[in-house]
């Protein structure tokens, strides 16, 4: 699926990805975008291993995924949906970070094998800060959710 206004075709995969985010190994924890509104919505995908690095300290012998790292895949997502929607005459040359998170709550534990689905609306853009609305959910069921405010600084 191609999004003619903006040039996204769908999926966006991990290498594309790398090339929206700043982030890397280990710390990228989104691996696709499935779906894309842009300046709406965005649809994306983690693949939840047991290679990750974050479980052998979180919990061993009962791994779980920590909820600040889910809530910061919504955070990256958001980002993404940010990139994806610039209008790509006019790239974004900004970063975006994470400055606040408000009414976080944990429904469900996230486990190696598990695929994370995050889905982000944009709720408000003003200037230079962008706050989304993020839930993730694995096999349909709310893990997390969280409104997620994020500020732009040049590069």
């Amino acid at each position: 699926m191609t999004d003619t206004i903006h040039n996204v075709t769908l999926p966006v995969n991990a290498i594309d990805i790398q090339r929206l985010l700043p982030h890397r190994y280990p710390f990228l924890l989104v691996d696709r975008v499935v779906e894309l509104e842009p300046g709406k919505r965005v649809l994306a995908y983690k693949n939840v291993s047991i290679n990750e690095p974050f479980f052998q300290g979180h919990f061993p012998g009962n791994p779980v995924m920590p909820g600040v790292l889910v809530v910061e895949a919504l955070a990256q997502a958001g980002g993404l949906l940010t990139q994806l929607s610039a209008d790509p005459a006019n790239p974004q040359t900004e970063t975006f970070y994470l400055v606040k998170v408000d009414n976080a709550k944990f429904s469900r534990m996230v486990s190696p094998g598990d695929r994370l689905e995050l889905e982000v609306e944009l709720k408000r853009r003003i200037r230079n800060m962008a706050q989304y609305v993020g839930v993730a959910r694995v096999d349909g069921e709310q893990a997390a959710c969280a409104e997620i405010l994020c500020a732009a600084a040049r590069s």
